[in-house]
């Protein structure tokens, strides 16, 4: 089943982009370590941090920690769901270098990625004033995977020295100040997208976000490749009531899933959010269905992937309480 990506954002040439630049691999499944990560880029974010991605691993690879590295010193391990980090407590106008390393589910550490630079503006005194907002914020899909994203550029006192843009609420990346433009790919057809943009200035003052781009990407998505799978359901009986049993294995996907939508009967049934992490392997779950005996009812089920789209409902099971 193919890896259900979050979106990704790369430089390459004017626009920053998403790109399938590849992926050192060390691990097909032999039991090596994975490989070095590839697509490491590093830009300041302000006087005192540098934003810090790389590409996703391939599907199978393993990976369940990433740890970054400010020259030779590990500062952050990062989950593997995630692709970019936010290094900070830096030093206002320093140079620094960056690695990451790949670490799977086994514990082996793969080699270092190549290592890429960011140097940190002046420190500005006394700045509690934020950048306006951007303007003009526009959108269009680009194919069914991918969407461009402009905007206007930002007004500050001192000087705008990044953009965060976000996908829903969450910050997906960040370009530089001087950037007005990005490219975000590993998205779904058929999917409905929000995002936003906020501009950084050297004293980490953040605008608010600018108007929401609301697109949806052509094409469609039978949700095959997105949808829980083996999925089992049964009706045990406790205590006079019965109570229906699901099980069924997670979604492939670049990402942890931690919320199910579950249908019964045609109709929304329940939420299921780990409070936690989520168990690793087969998902269980049980909720209350009555005190009747011979009812029928249909049951499926769906995860929030972690890009924040629906994935595919999974196979419809029927059940019959006392059956």
């Amino acid at each position: 089943m193919r890896r259900v990506p979050l979106p990704l954002v790369l430089v390459c040439g004017a626009l920053l982009l998403v790109a399938s630049c590849g992926w050192s691999r060390a691990d097909d499944g032999d039991g090596r370590a994975p490989g070095a990560p590839v697509g490491v880029t590093a830009a300041a974010g302000s006087a005192t941090s540098v934003h810090v991605m790389w590409n996703a691993a391939p599907a199978g690879s393993g990976v369940r920690t990433y740890e970054v590295y400010r020259g030779h010193t590990k500062v952050v391990d990062v989950p593997g769901s995630q692709h970019m980090v936010d290094v900070t407590r830096l030093r206002p106008s320093t140079a620094y270098s960056f690695t990451v390393r790949a670490r799977d589910t086994g514990g082996r550490l793969g080699p270092p990625s190549r290592v890429v630079r960011a140097r940190t503006p002046a420190a500005v005194a006394a700045d509690r004033s934020a950048p306006a907002r951007p303007s003009g914020t526009t959108g269009r899909p680009v194919g069914s995977r991918a969407a461009q994203l402009s905007w206007g550029a930002s007004r500050d006192d001192r000087g705008v020295v990044s953009y965060d843009v976000y996908q829903g609420g969450v910050k997906i990346h960040s370009v530089g100040g001087n950037q007005t433009a990005t490219v975000v790919t590993g998205l779904r057809p058929g999917s409905r997208y929000v995002f936003t943009v906020r501009a950084r200035d050297a004293a980490d003052n953040l605008s608010q976000a600018g108007a929401a781009v609301r697109l949806t990407t052509p094409g469609s998505d039978d949700g095959r490749d997105t949808a829980p799978t083996a999925f089992t359901a049964a009706a045990h009986r406790s205590g006079g009531a019965y109570y229906l049993d699901l099980a069924w294995d997670p979604p492939r996907s670049d990402g942890v899933i931690t919320e199910y939508r579950i249908q019964l009967d045609g109709a929304a049934a329940t939420s299921l959010v780990w409070g936690g992490a989520p168990p690793r392997g087969r998902a269980h779950h049980s909720f209350y269905l009555g005190t009747a005996a011979g009812e029928e009812h249909r049951v499926r089920l769906r995860a929030r992937l972690p890009d924040g789209t629906w994935g595919g409902w999974s196979a419809e099971r029927t059940v019959t309480t006392g059956g």
